[in-house]
């Protein structure tokens, strides 16, 4: 087997072991969630993920060099603000819910 052929399937491989950890990680993202209004909301944000790092992987690939390398700050930023949103998000819910559950 020559290298070329090596790399493709360690990429491959690669790939699609991402996938799977993609959805597990999706899956047990929704699973643990505390009430129906959280589950909604991580199912909400599992699609626009997904969709995003979809085009994120197209742009890098389809871009030429090196303005596909600016995808990598871009999705930096946007990565870390996305996380802050999503925590501030589900603590708001879990706060609503909790107060609605103690009265």
């Amino acid at each position: 087997m020559d290298g070329q052929t090596v790399g493709f399937i360690g990429g491959a491989f690669g790939a699609v072991i991402g996938i799977i950890g993609g959805i597990v990680g999706t899956y047990f993202s929704i699973k643990n969630t505390n009430s129906q209004a959280e589950k909604n909301f991580m199912i909400r944000v599992s699609i626009f993920v997904w969709i995003a790092i979809i085009i994120f992987l197209a742009l890098l690939l389809l871009l030429p060099k090196p303005y596909n390398f600016f995808m990598w700050g871009i999705y930096g930023v946007l990565f870390s603000v996305s996380v802050h949103y999503i925590n501030k998000k589900i603590n708001t819910i879990r706060e609503s819910e909790k107060m609605y559950t103690d009265v």
